[in-house]
């Protein structure tokens, strides 16, 4: 199999058009082309006049050494990687105690999945409930006003990525192509299979339902077991390894392998962990607002004549800008035709996030536009001072929307002159359960106003309308990701904690729903390989 790239097709090319075009590129005859996939298709979305699709194609020819010998040198032209998932090994049919999984979330799933693959039957522990459960609490949260602090956007079957755009998408480094096996088991699951092509694949909040539940029934299948409405209250250590857990039900389960894929927003569990002596470190993070635009706005910058084109959907962006005061505000899981959603775990504080559907048809899109910050700017020291930021941050948000977990808002041209806001222009923001007008410039600190108030102008010069007077701010946005690192080495375990994996989001080791899925495969490996050791080591005494 080869791996062609850089093969360039005008957007309403004829499907044929692309086994001609790859005949043409090798200089081989048509029989000669005995099959190819399409193993990613892409656009450059800064040349919006004339855009193309640009593919990545693997071939399997009739003699593809030979075609490998005439285009040497060429880096386009390449043999195509093998991509095939191995597990690392079969669980023996005697282990002693079976792995425990605490989190159903992205990572949480994939660690299970992959266990549960290999014949170590995973117990899963979920604070929160099945998703179709979880799913009528959200929207008490949305439409009614009534939080329920175990079953929300951050908690239960699925995990915070469940409500959102459903990307698909990261930048990590996977030498191992264990995103590929995440896209091919969301597919059988049933994710649309474009997902394994397209260059910013997703999902939606919809499709991702279902796909959750197949993938549970799967694990199940196989011999683990989830067990919803389970929050770990300790861990079970001894000589410092880890020996088991609790529950607040009082129950206590045995296993010297438990996988902590707890998500971001786990803090009464964290405080717990940091109360046991369990090694973690402060880490940074960003907070800020969501902005909101008509997505014809950005589909018409960012696509020009294009805009509305059946193939290419709605359009997305991606913004930095390095400001005057050392700051960095950046566009964060921006979600094209999608909705502000409310995305608090705790009573009393207000937290925003972003949504979309698969078919990314709202009026609006919207984004994340956030100021990084660090260890240095946390109140107090220790590893919880970030979670006692985003807490203070959330309070004055919930206070500032009327205390009814309404969100604070302002427009973006109010927000720049420094005056309250007391009307909304065109644009109806979408948040729910509503917004509250009035003056952001208090919400977040004075260094990520100002940071913030230079950054939108800057992105109005590549975004034509970024900067719109009635584009609207909602507050705050401060749970981008997990304001900690529960460290762990090269074995994934803790780092004074044996048996103990910190994996996904919550540890600090991924960052959106691919990246936490592939955190959760390599731990799941790590697992294995370690009960596997045991269980050689056992035979051997």
């Amino acid at each position: 199999m080869l791996r062609i790239s850089e093969l360039r097709l005008p957007l309403d090319h004829p499907p044929e058009a692309l086994r001609a075009a790859l005949v043409q590129r090798l200089g081989v005859d048509d029989a000669d082309l005995l099959a190819f996939t399409v193993f990613k298709r892409s656009y450059d979305a800064r040349k919006a006049q004339h855009l193309t699709f640009i593919y990545i194609v693997d071939a399997e020819l009739r003699d593809e050494a030979a075609v490998l010998a005439r285009f040497a040198g060429d880096a386009h032209i390449k043999p195509a990687p093998d991509m095939t998932y191995r597990f690392v090994g079969t669980a023996p049919p005697d282990i002693a105690h079976r792995p425990i999984v605490i989190g159903f979330g992205p990572c949480g799933i994939f660690a299970a999945l992959i266990l549960a693959q290999m014949g170590f039957k995973p117990i899963v522990l979920e604070r929160g409930k099945a998703v179709r459960e979880r799913t009528q609490d959200t929207w008490g949260l949305w439409r009614r006003n009534v939080l329920n602090p175990e079953s929300n956007v951050q908690f239960g079957e699925g995990g915070a990525g469940t409500f959102s755009d459903g990307k698909l998408y990261s930048q990590i480094r996977d030498p191992k192509h264990l995103g590929r096996k995440v896209l091919t088991e969301f597919v059988k699951a049933g994710a649309p299979p474009e997902i394994l092509y397209v260059s910013k694949p997703h999902i939606g909040t919809f499709r991702l339902v279902g796909m959750v539940e197949t993938m549970r029934a799967e694990i199940q299948s196989l011999g683990g077991e989830i067990r919803f409405g389970q929050r770990v209250t300790d861990l079970l250590i001894e000589d410092g390894h880890v020996r088991g857990v609790r529950t607040a039900s009082g129950d206590e389960l045995r296993s010297d392998h438990v996988v902590l894929a707890l998500g971001h927003s786990a803090r009464d569990t964290f405080e717990m962990l940091h109360a046991q002596g369990v090694f973690m470190e402060a880490k940074p993070f960003s907070v800020g607002f969501r902005i909101e635009h008509p997505q014809s706005l950005i589909d018409r910058a960012r696509l020009g004549p294009h805009a509305g084109h059946p193939e290419l959907g709605a359009a997305d962006y991606k913004l930095v800008h390095h400001a005057r005061n050392g700051r960095t505000v950046y566009s964060f899981c921006m979600c094209p035709g999608g909705t502000v959603v409310a995305a608090t775990s705790e009573p009393e504080r207000v937290v925003t996030n972003g949504m979309s559907q698969y078919s990314r048809n709202e009026r609006n899109a919207n984004a994340g536009i956030v100021v990084g910050i660090d260890p240095r700017d946390f109140p107090g020291s220790g590893p919880l001072a970030g979670i006692a930021l985003q807490r203070e941050l959330e309070s004055r948000a919930y206070v500032l929307g009327g205390r009814s977990y309404e969100a604070p808002g302002q427009l973006v041209g109010d927000f720049l002159r420094g005056i309250p806001s007391t009307a909304l222009g065109d644009v109806e923001p979408s948040y729910k359960p509503g917004v509250r007008l009035g003056d952001l410039s208090t919400a977040l600190p004075d260094y990520a106003i100002a940071a913030l108030r230079e950054a939108l102008p800057a992105f109005d010069r590549q975004i034509k309308g970024f900067n719109r007077y009635d584009a609207v701010l909602t507050g705050v946005e401060t749970r981008t990701s997990s304001p900690l690192r529960i460290t762990r080495g090269e074995d994934c375990q803790s780092l004074n904690v044996k048996g103990l994996f910190p994996a996904g989001e919550g540890a600090g080791y991924a960052g959106g729903i691919l990246s936490a899925g592939v955190d959760g495969i390599r731990v799941a490996e790590a697992v294995a390989r370690d009960m596997l050791g045991e269980a050689v080591n056992a035979v051997e005494d």
